[in-house]
């Protein structure tokens, strides 16, 4: 059974998208990676509205079975967290109404899958996504080679439709965080 991923690194400025092939086992195919930009002098309605139409078109085109997104981690740049926070919703969002699952994933995770290293540089990563894929080139700017190591990595480590079980490939850590966001949702019993 072939799975198509959609990876998608958040941005505001760039935002990168690495669509997939997942085979079995670990083979993975390349099948469309893009940059999509937004001028930082532009209004941000006008931006995010950019990015929600190029989004929604690669949804449309490429109907990925499950959606790989960054999760969205603590800056000291408030700036580059809003933005990338706002086009995160858009993408969870545009998911939902198609029905895609939405898999989130670490910085640190993705680095570790794909490299073996948690904390390797870009360039560990985008040399390993030029190898695990066989292209000639590795993928530029680094957000392109991003996007596409998040859709490694759920291929790779996959919660989607290939998974055996909700916690099949989850770290301790990861299923810990699951239940504490299962447990926050929970209401509360007024006292």
């Amino acid at each position: 059974m072939m799975t198509t991923i959609l990876g998608v690194d958040p941005g505001l400025t760039r935002l990168g998208v690495g669509v997939i092939n997942h085979g079995p086992g670990r083979s993975v195919s390349l099948v469309h990676v893009d940059v999509y930009r937004t001028p930082p002098a532009d209004e941000p309605a006008a931006r995010v509205g950019a990015l929600f139409r190029q989004l929604e078109k690669a949804l449309d085109e490429f109907a990925p079975d499950i959606v790989a997104l960054e999760r969205v981690f603590a800056q000291h740049n408030v700036r580059t967290v809003m933005g990338t926070a706002q086009i995160s919703g858009v993408v969870l969002a545009l998911a939902h109404a198609r029905s895609i699952p939405v898999s989130l994933r670490t910085p640190s995770e993705v680095k570790a899958a794909v490299t073996g290293y948690g904390r390797a540089s870009k360039a560990q990563v985008g040399t390993m996504v030029k190898s695990i894929l066989g292209l000639d080139e590795i993928p530029q700017p680094a957000d392109a080679a991003d996007a596409l190591a998040l859709a490694i990595t759920e291929a790779w480590r996959g919660l989607g439709p290939q998974a055996s079980a909700p916690e099949a490939g989850a770290t301790p850590a990861q299923q810990a965080w699951r239940a504490a966001e299962a447990k926050a949702r929970q209401p509360r019993l007024k006292g």
